[in-house]
């Protein structure tokens, strides 16, 4: 907020909060957020395997079967193998129509990792 001074002062306080006010605009805006940006403590900068996308992308290209719970109590499972893993969603390719499905991870209850 600019003091209401900014250009014609009269108190030696409304100087002062002036000479602050034009100390603290040597920045640009978009300097301000991208170099004063910190990241959290112990925030993971990439997922490892102790997430479950972490560690779900260590084993793309395998043949996985995932059991999905559908509302409270309705288990699905699709059987595949796993192509891609994102933050909200892994994706499977059938084994029968070689046809890609979308699937939400967050519903996975339990995963089968068939060996090589």
């Amino acid at each position: 907020m600019v003091p209401q001074c900014y250009y014609n002062c009269s108190t030696p306080f409304q100087v002062r909060q002036a000479k602050i006010y034009a100390q603290n605009q040597t920045t640009t805006p978009t300097q301000n957020y991208s170099d004063n940006f910190e990241q959290a403590p112990g925030s993971p900068t990439e997922l490892g395997k102790e997430y479950t996308q972490g560690y779900l992308k260590s084993i793309i290209g395998q043949r996985v079967k995932i059991f999905f719970l559908i509302g409270t109590n309705i288990i699905q499972d699709r059987d595949g193998i796993l192509t891609d893993v994102g933050i909200s969603y892994v994706i499977l390719r059938e084994l029968e129509t070689n046809y890609l499905i979308l699937c939400d991870i967050y519903s996975i209850k339990f995963v089968t990792i068939y060996p090589k």
